[in-house]
């Protein structure tokens, strides 16, 4: 089988972050062309980048003029456009709504400069101008796995905030792939992505069975991952493959629900020309969680057993 290279550039946060190079060989086990070396952070010429040569053809033919103006549009006046997006909040929800945010950095927020809380805080935020009758409970912890989402679910403070949550909102799995590249960081190939997908939809599965033993009345949304190396590596195809398939196991757990909603996030960094993201080059920074915050609003609004009108 013919080899395929591709070269990552891998954001590890432990406590700081750590990045380094890595290539990755999917099409054998063997340990030869592993090397790693420490990028300059300031570098902006990707001609600098050892990147395999990919054929861009495809992409560029879906990607007409009319995506770019929109998406140069959607990324101006950010503060604006969210009022415009919640503006309706004082009638949107129904009386008195609660809704509890469990998972990961992302929920906690890590990487927005404001300290806002990520995507969850513009939510509030917005919610609270508006004076919505909509209280929201944070239950982030960065560096969460399903596994640790699962123990942090016998929590007091956590059970008895979802046993009155009208909503509970999601983002989990992120630091699972990165346990897979972790463990396997001097022999990285497909194979273990491959092996863990299945004990990870195991463990999402009992994460959402847990939430609905505590509350089964309360409706879930399951935020999907994105690339964070989208803004290195657009072009290589088979980390997009990764986290398409880790996707469809997190949608694919969601459809066996009646109250379960998946909010794709894949798509929702690319093709941007503004920055987004932090400082770190992994988290979104606040004009990302904006980015997140709204499509998730998008999704709140089309459940009919949430709104009012």
């Amino acid at each position: 089988m013919k080899k395929i290279l591709i070269s990552l550039l891998v954001l590890l946060i432990i406590g700081s972050t750590a990045s380094a190079l890595i290539i990755i060989d999917f099409g054998t086990n063997n340990q030869d062309n592993i090397s790693t070396s420490s990028p300059d952070t300031n570098q902006t010429e990707t001609n600098e980048l050892n990147i395999d040569d990919h054929d861009q053809e495809s992409d560029n033919e879906n990607l007409s003029q009319e995506l770019e103006e929109e998406i140069e549009e959607e990324t101006e006046n950010f503060g604006d456009a969210m009022k415009d997006v919640f503006i309706d909040a004082l009638t949107f929800f129904k009386k008195d709504t609660h809704i509890v945010a469990i998972g990961d950095s992302l929920t906690q927020g890590v990487g927005d400069e404001t300290d806002n809380g990520g995507y969850v805080g513009v939510l509030e935020e917005h919610f609270d101008n508006e004076e919505a009758k909509v209280t929201i409970d944070n239950f982030g912890k960065r560096g969460n796995r399903t596994d640790q989402l699962l123990k942090r679910l016998e929590n007091e403070e956590i059970v008895t905030s979802i046993e009155d949550a009208d909503i509970v909102l999601i983002t989990i799995g992120a630091n699972d792939i990165m346990k897979v590249l972790k463990d396997n960081f001097i022999d990285l190939t497909e194979e273990p992505f491959i092996e863990e997908r299945g004990p990870y939809k195991d463990r999402l599965g009992q994460i959402i069975n847990r939430v609905f033993e505590i509350q089964p009345d309360t409706e879930i949304y399951l935020l999907g991952f994105f690339n964070p190396f989208e803004q290195y590596f657009s072009e290589i195809e088979e980390l997009e493959v990764i986290l398409t398939r880790w996707n469809n196991e997190s949608r694919m757990i969601a459809n066996n629900y009646d109250k379960v909603t998946f909010i794709p996030m894949q798509d929702i960094f690319q093709n941007r020309s503004e920055n987004m993201f932090a400082e770190d080059n992994f988290h979104p920074n606040r004009k990302g969680y904006e980015l997140m915050a709204k499509r998730v609003w998008t999704y709140l609004q089309n459940n009919e057993n949430l709104t009012t009108n």
